[in-house]
């Protein structure tokens, strides 16, 4: 059995001047890691996740939409959002977003 680790999750990925950019950093039968780089005003726009979720942010600023609700995310933020929830995320500034998808 070995471990995964990133001392710096941040600087696994470059956020773009003006796009969005995702990298997965693990992956297997319960769990799906995946890091985003967001430019300030680029967006995922509203969709689902068969699945459960969390969404970290490591870095920047990003309104994120739950359903109804509405979050002003910043570093350090953290949400679990259950399987088939709307939610959409936009960034106010450059963002770094840690993803899980709990496949398991």
């Amino acid at each position: 059995m070995t471990a995964t680790t990133f001392l710096d999750l941040a600087s696994q990925v470059t956020v773009p001047d003006d796009s969005t950019i995702s990298r997965t950093l693990y992956q297997d039968d319960g769990l799906k890691v995946v890091l985003f780089g967001f430019a300030a005003g680029q967006e995922l726009s509203e969709h689902t996740a068969a699945v459960p979720a969390v969404l970290h942010f490591v870095s920047g600023t990003a309104r994120v939409t739950l359903g109804t609700e509405i979050v002003e995310a910043q570093p350090h933020t953290w949400v679990h959002m259950p399987a088939h929830l709307p939610h959409s995320i936009h960034a106010e500034t450059p963002t770094v977003m840690l993803l899980l998808l709990l496949k398991g």
